[in-house]
């Protein structure tokens, strides 16, 4: 019952450190990431939050990756949730401040997506499954059987050109971000030790068994 808790803490420190990461890229004033140009350009023309637009767009990924055959976890469900939520809240509080200039934006930006990484660590290592973007491109890997750097490529790809047509911020930011989250998360899942193919996530479904026979004994 202790390692449970201790991973579904860790699930939910790594969801709130992923939205803060989110909202600093934003803050950064350079552009935002593709899934946020995205999320941004359909809040924009349909009068809806940033966050609620991550949310909506996370349940239509997971009802389309179920479709394709994926199962999804525990940390599927709650990272579409929470992240919204919480990207929500931090924009309302309005803590972080807009940034003005390029280098020190850059800087920002960086600071940003290293601070994703380590949301992504934790919410990863808690193993309650992968968040539903991810999942698509697992899905997307399975069906066409393409690189999977080629699906990341081509999932966003494709939502950054929409929320742009939809007026979505798109600039420096959005091609740093695209690049160099995959070099930031590199350095802390190496600093950290981890290596993510070495976790075994679990489905809802085994987390619920796993869960009564705990309260059972």
């Amino acid at each position: 019952m202790d390692n449970y808790l201790k991973r579904f803490i860790h699930l939910l420190i790594g969801l709130f450190l992923y939205a803060i990461g989110v909202v600093i890229t934003m803050k950064a004033n350079l552009g935002f990431a593709p899934w946020e140009v995205f999320h941004w350009g359909v809040g924009n023309t349909i009068g809806m939050t940033i966050g609620n637009v991550s949310i909506l767009t996370g349940l239509f990924i997971c009802v389309l990756v179920v479709l394709m055959g994926e199962k999804l976890g525990l940390g599927t469900i709650l990272n579409m949730i929470l992240i919204g939520v919480f990207i929500d809240l931090l924009l309302s509080l309005d803590l972080i401040p807009q940034i003005s200039g390029f280098f020190l934006g850059a800087l920002v930006l960086i600071a940003g997506l290293f601070t994703i990484s380590f949301g992504s660590y934790f919410y990863i290592h808690s193993g309650f499954g992968a968040g539903p973007r991810d999942s698509l491109m697992v899905a997307l890997k399975r069906k066409t059987n393409l690189p999977v750097g080629l699906c990341r490529g081509l999932i966003e790809g494709s939502v950054v050109l929409t929320g742009w047509l939809l007026g979505g911020p798109v600039g420096i930011g959005t091609v740093l971000a695209a690049f160099g989250i995959s070099f930031c998360i590199q350095i802390v899942f190496s600093l950290m030790r981890f290596e993510a193919t070495s976790v075994k996530h679990e489905t809802i479904d085994v987390t619920q068994k796993n869960l009564m026979k705990l309260f059972n004994r």
